[in-house]
């Protein structure tokens, strides 16, 4: 069985390219379900993706519990190299070797199937090179949508959660990503309540939060697993009500920030894949911007390129683009469409400051 997953519609795919995962973090208990890391051949990976492509999908993630830690010997001359960890992060476990890595991968895909969008989850954030940064940066069709799982703006809970960084050896990495990828929008995970987190812990995880303004995140309250390195040598003392309320926290200042980011939206031009119709009127599209915004606008014929006075429907699976007429929510926003258009169009125009959508 590939190990593929289509979406309904026929507009996105997942496909997964690692099994795994050698992070060892105190709470989960992954490692010893799924094993150690092994990175499926590119061969395999590269044969999927080309085949989603002909079958009409415009959008894939690559899957994986530590997707960006992916390495392949190809045989070329940095097979017996390991690669060297971003500064201020650590491994349990030496990075596995191979001459073809995740930034390789990336590029490799991207530069095969310019019109179709790539994703990536679920990263660890000390497999973010600089080199897969400047991937992204190149390829228009690489999502500036990186998900970079903090669980803790604490450095004495990352120590317990073991993830082998601290406080500002992340914020240090997420400089670096505004720098190179101003535009890209940031992803995360965290977890309340983690054995012996103090109220100081949950303060400096607020903190960070406000801080970096994550667009999206999946936060939950610490639950306890059998047969993890947590169960065994820590204590789960954090009272339920103390998790749920400090839960409630970091969900009400991660909601304030991401709301403040679709604020600012209004006015902004981006490229829309249309993923279908909205559930809440059959009068409206649906779809996502290359950053993962979600977008709402009125099904209407729209023109069929940018330098065009013709229009036609859309469908499900087109690129249009569009501009921003308002912030609904958090996770929301509404939009007017300006033309249909591809990738390698978008990009040109944005390069040249929208000289035509600017005026449509």
């Amino acid at each position: 069985v590939a190990p593929v997953r289509e979406l309904d519609g026929g507009v996105s795919a997942f496909v997964s390219i690692m099994r795994g995962c050698n992070n060892m973090c105190s709470y989960c208990i992954v490692p010893f379900t799924r094993g150690r890391e092994r990175s499926r051949p590119f061969a395999s990976i590269a044969q999927e993706v080309a085949r989603l492509a002909e079958d009409g999908y415009k959008e894939v993630t690559l899957l994986g519990q530590n997707v960006n830690s992916y390495a392949v010997d190809l045989g070329g001359a940095g097979a017996l190299e390991t690669p060297a960890l971003r500064q201020g992060f650590r491994s349990k476990v030496s990075p596995v070797k191979g001459d073809f890595r995740f930034a390789d991968l990336m590029r490799e895909l991207a530069a095969a199937h310019p019109e179709v969008r790539f994703r990536f989850t679920s990263p660890h954030p000390k497999d973010f090179p600089d080199e897969l940064l400047s991937v992204i940066a190149e390829y228009p069709n690489a999502c500036q949508s990186l998900h970079v799982p903090a669980q803790s703006g604490s450095s004495a809970v990352l120590e317990a959660m073991r993830r082998d960084y601290t406080r500002e050896a992340y914020l240090e990495l997420i400089e670096q990503v505004r720098e190179q990828l101003p535009a890209a929008s940031i992803s995360s995970d965290f977890i309340s309540g983690f054995c012996g987190e103090t109220e100081d812990d949950h303060q400096q995880t607020l903190s960070l939060i406000q801080r970096v303004r994550f667009e999206k995140a999946f936060m939950f309250a610490y639950s306890l697993r059998e047969k993890t390195h947590a169960h065994r040598n820590l204590q789960d003392d954090v009272p339920e009500d103390v998790k749920q309320r400090r839960l409630r926290e970091v969900i009400d200042v991660f909601n304030r920030g991401a709301r403040q980011a679709n604020d600012e939206e209004p006015g902004n031009v981006h490229l829309l894949l249309i993923d279908g119709l909205s559930k809440k009127s059959e009068g409206e599209w649906v779809g996502r911007t290359d950053c993962n915004k979600r977008v709402v606008f009125e099904r209407k014929p729209t023109r069929i390129s940018a330098g065009s006075a013709s229009e036609s429907e859309l469908a499900v699976g087109d690129y249009v683009a569009i501009r921003v007429t308002e912030s609904l929510s958090a996770n929301t926003l509404r939009a007017v469409p300006l033309a249909k258009s591809s990738i390698a169009e978008f990009a040109d125009s944005q390069q040249s400051g929208h000289p035509i959508l600017s005026r449509l």
